[in-house]
């Protein structure tokens, strides 16, 4: 008998044990982690421009965290607040019949009356419950999950302290706790920090092109809609920056319908002001601004790219449209690393 293997194969399994036993009890907190990991490895470079000139970890880290909460906090909290009272006015709009209840009444009149659209024989009774039902479930959801986050804001401040004291020690000992783990890990430093750099530009790439977009087409959208009209200007941005977090969904779901409505409605200029910047600006500036702030940093396919944030919010939520092209660029770096190695029997097959 081997005694030596069965030490072996006794440590190994323990290590196992214990190492699932400890990933166990971080599960609750796992996305609070990911996110503190995601921000610590974007902010390191402010870190270490801070610390050259402080020489002080601790000060140098806490200053970089500042930033960081002051970046996010604000903001967080400004939009929270508007998006909360705009949400309950709206749906206490259609809950009335109001403004927008009226709005879609004459747009199906219009529609019946015209000789272009006479045969098809609207129902105006039917399509308008269906329009305000629909846009009264969207924004119920909407103030559903503001009033949620208020009523749940003990457990969210208390994990954003979490994150914050996670972030904290991230960025001033993540490079000592990574030059550990690629230590500790079998596969190789050319390998490991391959997988770093593919961590680090998929995450920073998604934020700064995907996300920073996003806003700012949001943005754009909340502000054309004010400047037109529209009722709850933020919550309709708010739309359209979620649906312009995902590959192949645009904005133009939100602002097409809306100035079409508009120009039926006999509001001309408004619905040629929406469908014009809409098209020429609000859909278009992603062509601009995405190259410039991603650049070349990951080399994904659209289609993997589309399925990977599309499959990320689907499986993770909210979080799902950084960790599901993270999981995709990941994968491929595994197979190039496949290739790398195996070149020569690929080669020869």
């Amino acid at each position: 008998m081997d005694f030596s293997k069965i030490r072996n194969y006794l440590f190994l399994g323990s290590l196992l044990i214990v190492t699932l036993l400890f990933l166990n009890l971080l599960r609750p907190f796992a996305y609070v982690i990911f996110w503190a990991a995601v921000l610590a490895a974007m902010s390191y470079p402010v870190y270490k421009k801070v610390n050259a000139r402080l020489a002080h970890p601790d000060l140098s880290a806490i200053i970089t965290l500042s930033l960081i909460l002051i970046v996010i906090i604000v903001p967080v909290l400004m939009i929270g607040s508007l998006l909360v009272t705009q949400s309950v006015n709206t749906y206490a709009t259609f809950s009335n019949d109001g403004r927008i209840g009226t709005w879609i009444s004459d747009v199906a009149n219009w529609l019946r009356d015209n000789p272009l659209t006479a045969s098809l024989n609207v129902d105006d009774a039917f399509w308008t419950e269906k329009f305000s039902s629909a846009a009264q479930s969207i924004t119920g959801w909407l103030f559903n999950f503001a009033r949620q986050l208020t009523q749940d804001s003990f457990k969210f401040f208390g994990l954003f302290a979490i994150m914050a004291y996670t972030l904290f020690f991230l960025i001033r000992d993540g490079e000592k706790m990574l030059k550990k783990l690629m230590h500790l890990c079998p596969l190789g430093d050319k390998y490991e920090e391959k997988l770093y750099a593919k961590f680090v530009a998929t995450a920073g790439a998604t934020i700064r092109g995907n996300l920073t977009v996003a806003v700012i087409q949001g943005a754009l959208g909340g502000i054309l809609f004010a400047v037109t009209g529209i009722p709850a200007p933020l919550v309709w941005g708010v739309i359209m920056t979620l649906l312009a977090m995902i590959p192949g969904i645009g904005t133009f779901l939100v602002w097409l319908p809306v100035g079409v409505v508009m120009l039926i409605l006999g509001n001309v200029w408004e619905g040629v002001l929406i469908i014009t910047l809409g098209a020429l600006v609000i859909s278009t500036i992603d062509n601009f601004l995405r190259p410039v702030l991603v650049g070349k940093t990951i080399s994904l396919h659209p289609l993997t790219i589309f399925f990977s944030t599309l499959g990320g919010i689907i499986v993770f939520g909210p979080s799902g449209f950084i960790i599901g092209p993270i999981i995709a660029s990941l994968a491929v770096a595994f197979w190039d690393m496949y290739e790398d190695y195996y070149r020569s029997e690929l080669e020869n097959n």
